[in-house]
């Protein structure tokens, strides 16, 4: 890709960033280009599609959560690695609003382009889970799928204006759940 395409990319996923953690998802591409100061056509030539715009935008996002993962898997206690990987999944699920449903969804949708940026990122927690239950610090009856679950449940909290305030309460008392000896 040409300097002057990157650049132009790079600033078009900028202010499709800002305007999703503003607006959510649903964010009206027109709107993203208009605040990017280019025609409608020129976002549709670098993402023809939105849940291309979003794939492009969120990949950066899942391969840090992903390496993260990678990090502590190596660097922190099984439990200590599980809860902190989970908390900034959350964090980072709540920053994008609407994102956890697209995530949910994708999952489960061969087809979606973010179908294998999910499937990475809940591979990767679900190695963090398997660590810490061989360990015996992590209930055996929930998987990948349910940390998963549980990401997405805790990103809604943490939507919700009524709820917002109880989000690092419920933060805690999920991961207390999930842990066989407490956080």
């Amino acid at each position: 890709m040409r300097a002057d395409a990157r650049k132009n990319r790079d600033h078009l996923l900028a202010v499709a960033g800002s305007a999703i953690t503003e607006q959510g998802v649903e964010v009206s591409l027109r709107d993203i280009a208009r605040r990017a100061d280019v025609g409608l056509a020129t976002l549709l030539r670098h993402f023809p599609t939105r849940e291309a715009l979003l794939d492009a935008l969120l990949r950066t996002s899942f391969e840090e959560l992903t390496a993260k993962a990678n990090e502590l898997e190596t660097s922190n206690s099984p439990e200590d690695a599980l809860v902190s990987w989970l908390h900034d999944c959350v964090a980072w699920t709540t920053e994008y609003r609407g994102v956890t449903e697209l995530m949910a969804a994708a999952i489960d949708d061969h087809e979606s382009a973010l179908h294998a940026a999910c499937v990475t990122l809940r591979t990767a927690g679900a190695r963090l889970l398997a660590r810490a239950q061989a360990a015996g610090k992590a209930r055996d009856d929930i998987d990948g799928a349910d940390l998963f679950a549980l990401i997405a449940a805790l990103a809604w909290l943490g939507d919700q204006p009524s709820l917002a305030p109880r989000a690092d309460h419920l933060f805690d008392v999920v991961a207390d759940a999930i842990l066989t000896t407490g956080s």
